[in-house]
């Protein structure tokens, strides 16, 4: 018999199924789902704190309407009369380079930022190193990702989250240099404030999270809002219908307060 192939994800008996050690029984009604997901990409428990953050990111990113191409593209397959699987994976099929992978290009600059800026800069030396690689994209004729939004002047996803992050405790050089590369855009005329996408991609690389699996926490994020396009598309909505993006309005609930 060959060498069985490793994992140290999870692991199933009869009668038991454990995520990373933890018996799964005893995890459900005792961690929230961002906590979950944390221990299942890191391996480790998050403290209590860090979870809220996680439960924060997953949550902000629930939804954006309809007009996100992963929205428009599960809603233009679920009118062909396709199935509720195949109209969401549709939309997760749509998040990629330019929509949701802001997060991920995001922490790659600002952690070539604080490369740059060296060991233990001061504002002064992010904010010199964070205007030098804003130089260097715009001469590749590249953006920085994660500043400015299509909607928001002023994300209100972003200020929350940074709230809930100085709460926790958790600082340091990712959120440094975010801000810096803020102060830059407004010193030079071009007021750029950081997005949600921004925020989360600072907040991840902070905890310690690779950029490479940032696209990933979108998706997971973002299916629970594509399964409500998908059925209010299957039940309002005829068929094979033309969707205009932009000419749609909201019927829904009023503002309502917690």
């Amino acid at each position: 018999m060959s060498e069985p192939w490793k994992t140290a994800i999870t692991s199933i008996k009869p009668n038991e199924v454990r995520v990373r050690g933890y018996d799964i029984a005893e995890l459900m009604g005792r961690v929230s789902f961002g906590e979950a997901v944390y221990l299942i990409i890191r391996g480790e428990m998050p403290s209590k704190p860090v979870g809220q953050l996680m439960d924060a990111i997953v949550v902000s990113s629930i939804d954006h309407g309809a007009t996100p191409p992963s929205a428009l593209a599960a809603r233009t397959v679920a009118s062909t009369g396709a199935s509720l699987s195949q109209a969401v994976s549709a939309g997760i099929n749509s998040i990629n380079r330019h929509h949701g992978g802001a997060i991920e290009d995001c922490a790659r600059h600002l952690g070539n930022i604080i490369e740059k800026a060296g060991p233990g800069a001061d504002d002064a030396a992010m904010e010199a190193a964070a205007g030098a690689y804003l130089d260097e994209l715009k001469a590749r004729g590249k953006r920085m990702a994660g500043f400015g939004h299509r909607v928001h002047t002023a994300d209100p996803r972003t200020a929350r989250l940074f709230e809930l992050t100085a709460e926790a405790g958790v600082s340091g050089p990712y959120l440094d240099a975010a801000r810096a590369v803020e102060r830059v855009f407004k010193a030079r005329g071009k007021a750029l404030p950081i997005n949600v996408d921004g925020a989360i991609a600072a907040v991840l690389a902070q905890l310690g999270f690779d950029p490479a699996v940032m696209n990933g926490l979108f998706m997971i994020a973002r299916v629970p809002g594509l399964v409500a396009h998908v059925t209010e598309e299957q039940s309002r909505m005829k068929p094979m219908r033309k969707i205009d993006p932009v000419n749609h309005a909201y019927d829904g609930p009023g503002p309502r307060a917690l």
